[in-house]
């Protein structure tokens, strides 16, 4: 098997497994080689499998039929979005807040199932204590204006994610950290990062699978983000060769995003051996 481990080997048996999703386990609406394998014989032997996303656009629920419509089977309690964590974050930290949210549906959702009272763009009277901002698709100048207005009155600025490209069929698209950094450059102010690489997400996932960092890989194929989360959460983090990085690239992307895997795996089936490798020692 062609798997990389380096000095910090992977040597304790996983208590749960946190998957990134796009680049890991698919592209888009394709679905990576063995994946639905994968996830069916680690769900088989009970191992818990999590599946971790920046993405605050989808709710848990459709996250998880996305994936069983690419035959990854899984419940939505097992999806863990950014959009959860920042409304968990935000209803830990400002309780009682006002909230005037730039993002779509998955995100409006979380905030209002955390309780939190949401300002609309155009009720000019109000004065929002907290802006929290993702991905929003029909963003408006409107939506814009109102979000520079309320944090220059002094609110409180949480970012889903920081991601400013998003890989769409050959194109990109503008990302949520696009938009953050439309706000920050108006008004100066650096938003708090729920999504990796922040370790904010994953202490969430963590906290919701009731496992120990050190006893948790993280899973994902992007060094700057997956990789970066699960070094700064304490996880174990298995770097696989399925979406950003390449055997030709995955040295110098881990470099200059100044991380260390514990291990990489060019494929899904060698993840697996590397899985079976280790419960069998």
């Amino acid at each position: 098997m062609d798997t990389w481990i380096n000095g910090l080997k992977v040597t304790a048996t996983p208590e749960a497994l946190l998957f990134d999703l796009d680049g890991t386990l698919y592209r888009g609406s394709e679905r990576i080689p063995g994946a639905d394998r994968l996830i069916a014989k680690l769900s088989t032997s009970g191992m818990p499998c999590w599946f971790v996303t920046n993405n605050s656009t989808r709710t848990p629920a459709e996250v998880a039929e996305h994936l069983r419509h690419l035959n990854i089977a899984t419940e939505e309690r097992f999806v863990v979005t950014s959009a959860m964590a920042a409304a968990y974050y935000v209803k830990n930290n400002y309780p009682d807040a006002d909230t005037f949210v730039i993002g779509e549906r998955g995100l409006h959702e979380a905030l209002r199932e955390a309780g939190m009272r949401i300002v609309g763009e155009h009720d000019d009277k109000a004065v929002a204590s907290i802006v929290v901002q993702g991905l929003d698709r029909q963003l408006t100048y409107d939506t814009l204006r109102a979000g520079i207005n309320h944090l220059l009155a002094g609110a409180k600025f949480v970012q889903t994610n920081p991601d400013r490209l998003l890989p769409m069929e050959g194109s990109f698209l503008p990302g949520a950290g696009t938009i953050g950094a439309a706000l920050e450059a108006a008004t100066g102010i650096k938003p708090v990062v729920i999504g990796k690489p922040s370790s904010i997400l994953m202490d969430y996932a963590l906290r919701l699978a009731g496992t120990a960092p050190e006893r948790t890989w993280v899973i994902g194929d992007n060094p700057y983000t997956d990789i970066a989360a699960g070094n700064s959460a304490g996880c174990p983090s298995i770097l696989v060769l399925t979406g950003y990085c390449d055997t030709d690239s995955w040295q110098r992307e881990c470099k200059a995003a100044g991380v260390i895997p514990q291990a990489v795996c060019p494929t899904l089936d060698d993840l697996e051996k590397l899985i079976d490798g280790i419960s069998a020692g």
